[in-house]
């Protein structure tokens, strides 16, 4: 049976339906936000795999261009592997439910969002969220929620809910907020320097409209009320419990040893241990067994190397590397690392160290977006790219992964802030982030590093963006809030809290907890302590390069800007682009247009003419080619001209590369002519005077004859008569 629930959020009508599509799926519902609709359905696996060592959720978000009114682009005319946008979604309904599932829970759980309409003030990844969470709630599937998401701007110092899009043009801050009725528990955030205070006051915000719509689930989740499942676990023993603490001194001080690797080392040579005397003494026992077995004492082991981390950190107020709570590891910045590049810069924080490579192009270069915003595309990218060697570990290499797309947006989004607008700068701007090593926080040093390659590249961004990773240990009601976290601190940590900004404020912010929520007065802990981390690294990075180059390098293209008549783009391109593909041919002097050598020219609708290169001879051949096709004739004026072709009719003549003209034969001399080529030669130099327009509207043309010195002797003498 159908059921249909609704509410006014904020000015918009959402509704839900339950009951009438997707009715094998273990729950599906249909959300209706505006105009925007899409369908969320959850499945949870029948088996169970308790040897996993995690909860497999997988969350999909499945982009419709029909939702949008759009065919995909590309040959196959289909959607494809999922758009970075698409991933980043599907990341954003993940993280704020993942922490809310139980601990021990290892069915195999399928969230799958398709997007089957949109309107553009709608914004359909909310939509998702909210189906997210409710499908879950009205599923057997134990879950701790509800949830849901908002997003925050502020326009004209007013903060808005769930803005239209002309608001968030707008707007000054671009924050995506998730959480239970409880506490914040995820955000995602872009921000044009945004004071700490102003940032907290955003997410409070954002969290009182949280509760209205985990209130409106709330009243569809009782009234509903489907019961969980019972699932099956593994249940550790006291035995297993007693065995494994044995090793507890030895664990602790693995755990207090500074260098990454070797304490690594150090914990897994214990873990090994383990596992050995559990095959050992377990000789007769059927391998499946075995590996349950092998797999209780590894979760024991985990839970006190949990255990014992949280009391270094939080009663003795210790870092396992020694530092202080609010100090930042050894820090090293560098630019000009590679020779022939646009900008590189090298930063090192520890032992996470980021290599960033700018790379300058042509603004028709920029990447080319097939999603269902609005937006066609975009002038600034920045990669993200983690090879397993960072980690010391052989792994899987191929297509960027979730983490990659993640951490490259969380960079491009705060670098974003800076950078210069196209009409200052008309480029497009590429960032490559390369890892090189990774001891936590590695999107941040990015930001560092791609920051300081942008201005060695000669970028004029607006002012230096460093960022700085924060992170929570929790202990009963103590908490600590630490500085700089690596990556141990990550994984056993209760927070990873990344801030990015400019000395003047926040550009970007991400935040994922593995706990339930956290409190107003813990995010205001890690912002104040996070603004003192920047302005540190700030210091660092000045220390490497004060300000952007003045200069590109020689290695990028140089730039020159003209514009010509909109009504000239045409004669510029050409039927089919056969002239600007002379043009190019040319002016570079190569074969195809694609050679690395050839030069770039951009036009837009408005005949705003970029010519890209790093020769200036071959810029400045290009464009006299270009302003020879769109320079125009006079009328009444004489021009020098060679005749190119003589037909029946008449001569065609050429003022210029790209300038012709047709003289008609009754206009090649006052005195009649029965055959052109008795009177003229294709070469002639001869001076034509510019009419007007004919009665067809062409340009008419005549071949003004130059006066013999006799003729202008006589002319002469009979005008003094």
């Amino acid at each position: 049976m159908k059921k249909v629930y609704e509410t006014k959020f904020k000015g918009k009508t959402l509704k839900i339906e339950i009951g009438e599509v997707a009715k094998q799926a273990d729950s599906s519902v249909l959300v209706r936000y505006g105009d925007t609709v899409v369908l969320s359905c959850a499945v949870v696996a029948k088996k169970v795999d308790l040897l996993s060592d995690f909860f497999p959720l997988q969350v999909l978000y499945q982009e419709k261009l029909y939702s949008v009114g759009k065919i995909p682009g590309g040959f196959i005319k289909r959607e494809g592997r999922p758009t970075d946008e698409a991933t980043l979604a599907a990341r954003m309904i993940d993280r704020p439910m993942r922490p809310l599932f139980p601990e021990d829970f290892r069915n195999s759980v399928q969230i799958i969002n398709t997007v089957l309409s949109v309107e553009q003030d709608c914004d359909p990844r909310l939509a998702a969220t909210l189906g997210s969470s409710l499908a879950v709630s009205l599923s057997k599937i134990p879950f701790n929620g509800p949830i849901a998401s908002v997003v925050v701007a502020k326009v004209d110092g007013k903060l808005i809910i769930n803005p239209t899009v002309e608001e968030q043009n707008k707007s000054v801050l671009d924050l995506t907020v998730a959480g239970t009725k409880e506490a914040i528990n995820m955000v995602e955030s872009s921000a044009k320097e945004l004071q700490e205070e102003e940032m907290i006051e955003a997410l409070m915000y954002g969290h009182d409209a949280i509760k209205e719509l985990i209130k409106f689930q709330e009243k569809i989740i009782k009234e509903l009320a489907v019961p969980k499942m019972e699932y099956e676990k593994l249940v550790i023993t006291d035995e297993i419990k007693e065995k494994v603490n044995e090793v507890k001194s030895r664990l602790d001080a693995a755990l207090r040893i500074k260098e990454k690797q070797e304490k690594y080392d150090a914990i897994s040579s214990i873990e090994e241990e383990i596992v050995e005397y559990v095959k050992e003494t377990n000789k007769n026992v059927p391998e499946e067994e075995l590996n349950e077995l092998i797999v209780k004492y590894k979760n024991a082991f985990n839970s006190l190397e949990y255990e014992l981390f949280r009391n270094i950190v939080v009663k003795e107020k210790k870092r396992p590397d020694g530092r202080k709570m609010d100090e930042i590891r050894e820090l090293s910045a560098s630019v000009d690392f590679l020779p022939r590049t646009h900008g590189s810069a090298l930063f090192t924080r520890g032992e996470t160290q980021s290599l960033s490579i700018t790379t300058l192009g042509a603004l028709n270069e920029y990447q080319i977006l097939d999603g269902l915003s609005e937006e066609e595309g975009k002038r600034f990218i920045l990669h993200y790219n983690f090879p397993q060697f960072s980690v010391g570990e052989t792994g899987r290499y191929g297509a960027p992964g979730r983490r990659e797309i993640g951490h490259g947006a969380l960079g491009e989004r705060a670098l974003l802030q800076v950078i210069p607008n196209e009409e200052e700068f008309p480029y497009t701007i590429r960032v490559v982030s390369e890892i090189l090593e990774s001891n936590g926080s590695s999107s941040q040093a990015s930001i560092c590093a791609g920051c300081m390659s942008l201005m060695a590249a000669g970028v004029p961004i607006k002012d230096m963006v460093a960022g700085i990773a924060m992170g929570l240990i929790t202990s009963g009601d103590d908490y600590t809030v630490l500085t700089d976290i690596q990556g141990m601190e990550d994984h056993l940590g209760d927070m990873d809290f990344k801030v990015a900004g400019t000395k003047n404020g926040i550009c970007a912010l991400q935040m994922d907890i593995k706990i339930k929520g956290i409190t107003k007065e813990i995010l205001t802990e890690a912002l104040e302590e996070a603004k003192k981390a920047r302005l540190k690294i700030l210091k660092v990075m000045k220390s490497a390069i004060k300000e952007p180059r003045k200069e590109l390098s020689e290695y990028a293209p140089k730039m020159l800007t003209f514009n010509i008549k909109p009504e000239k783009i045409k004669e510029v391109i050409g039927k089919g682009g056969e002239t600007i593909t002379k043009i190019i041919q040319e002016a570079s002097n190569v074969i195809s247009v694609n050679d690395v050598k050839a030069v770039k020219i951009d036009i837009d609708d408005y005949g705003k003419v970029i010519i890209y290169h790093k020769d200036k001879k071959i810029i400045e051949k290009t464009k006299s080619m270009i302003d020879n096709i769109v320079k125009e004739l006079e009328f009444g004026k004489v021009y020098p001209a060679v005749i190119k072709e003589i037909k029946d009719f008449g001569c065609i003549v050429e003022f210029w590369e790209g300038m012709e003209g047709l003289v008609h034969i009754s206009k090649l001399s006052k005195e009649r002519i029965e055959n052109i080529k008795d009177k003229f030669s294709v070469g002639d130099k001869v001076e034509v005077e510019v009419l007007g327009l004919d009665k067809k509207g062409k340009i008419d043309l005549r071949v003004k004859e130059k006066k013999s010195t006799l003729k202008k002797i006589v002319e002469k003498i009979i005008k003094n008569d």
